[in-house]
């Protein structure tokens, strides 16, 4: 076990700073400044997990150093024996420490327990994509009612057929994000389509898209830029279809962002659910600093939609799901369907952690 000096003067930086931190909380010209108490209540907040767990290591240390110091020294063989089990004891204990505090100074996505706005568009495959795109926002829905998160449409777009060109809904619930941000980019279906008669395999592509449901907190958009048109609802309906404009389309001017929302049979429940949708693609537009940045960020997300490119594929003949980021295929896609995705979540959340942990060294 060892533990390189820079590792350790970063733990003590942290520690000085989180009893700083606790100052500055009793400090009556902090208290009386909500904001600031606010942030700075926050910043010691996220630093205790990690101070309480060097205080631990250091614990567990100082004990380890006052067993090499007897050991040193001249002790009957049976206490020699006691002295070196619980130094292996510590030894290992100290190891443990270490990967717990690795784990903790990982950097955190701001985002990481946000709500998500979700969009599914059929790519590559024509009727067989857009069929398979409703069945993966079932799919999701299923995984969401599993995790007790609210699942609410915000514009569907449906083909004749009952599949759809364009998917996007909002899932509401704690940590959404963290588990969702992996199903970003394209995915891949090879089955053999219900209208081919000679039982050909086909490949179809779906993208999705995940982006982190934007508080009203951090993004404030300016009503003088945004244009909102209202116009008839589309599709199913009964009566109520191209009787009254409930439907919205608001656009962003600044940025040429287009949100449509048509769910709702109440004008203003589509306005505002196109407004919480709106701002997450704002944020995310900013977040890239520069509209370039962004258009590429989207393709790097979504791709084009093209057979070659993926990051799942979903195999009805075989009975397999594979994401082809970690390599994991796991034969149990009927569950997988059902929303049982776990395994290959937990999996991708390892696999990036371990990715993270390369930059934290001990």
């Amino acid at each position: 076990m060892k533990v390189s000096e820079g590792f350790v003067a970063r733990l003590d930086k942290i520690d000085c700073r989180w009893r700083e931190l606790g100052d500055l909380l009793s400090d009556p010209g902090v208290l009386s400044d909500q904001d600031a108490f606010k942030a700075l209540s926050k910043e010691h907040s996220d630093l205790t997990p990690i101070v309480e767990l060097y205080s631990v290591f250091k614990e567990h240390r100082a004990q380890f150093d006052d067993i090499q110091v007897m050991l040193s020294e001249d002790v009957d063989q049976e206490m020699r024996a006691l002295a070196r089990d619980e130094a292996d004891e510590l030894r290992e204990a100290m190891d443990a420490d270490i990967n717990n505090l690795r784990l903790a100074l990982l950097p955190k996505d701001p985002n990481e327990d946000s709500s998500v706005v979700m969009e599914i568009r059929a790519g590559a495959g024509g009727d067989e994509a857009a069929l398979f795109g409703t069945e993966l926002m079932k799919m999701y829905r299923h995984y969401a009612d599993a995790k007790r998160w609210r699942v609410e449409e915000v514009n569907m777009n449906y083909t004749e057929l009952g599949g759809a060109k364009e998917l996007v809904f909002m899932i509401t619930g704690r940590g959404a994000y963290g588990k969702l941000k992996f199903e970003s980019g394209v995915h891949r279906v090879q089955r053999v389509p219900e209208t081919e008669s000679q039982g050909r395999v086909h490949t179809s592509t779906v993208t999705v898209a995940v982006l982190p449901q934007a508080e009203d907190v951090e993004v404030n958009l300016d009503e003088k830029d945004i244009k909102v048109d209202t116009y008839r609802s589309g599709g199913a309906g009964g009566q109520h279809v191209n009787k009254t404009e409930s439907a919205i389309r608001m656009t962003h001017l600044p940025t040429g962002i287009v949100v449509e929302c048509q769910d709702e049979r109440s004008q203003i429940k589509n306005r505002e659910k196109a407004l919480k949708v709106l701002k997450s693609r704002v944020y995310d537009f900013y977040q890239s600093q520069a509209q370039k940045e962004y258009a590429q960020n989207r393709r790097e997300q979504v791709g084009t939609g093209d057979r070659s490119e993926r990051i799942r594929t979903y195999n009805f003949p075989q009975g397999r799901v594979t994401d082809h980021r970690i390599g994991l295929t796991l034969y149990s896609l009927d569950k997988f369907m059902l929303g049982e995705m776990d395994e290959m979540i937990d999996a991708l959340q390892i696999a990036l952690q371990n990715k993270l942990l390369e930059n934290v060294d001990a």
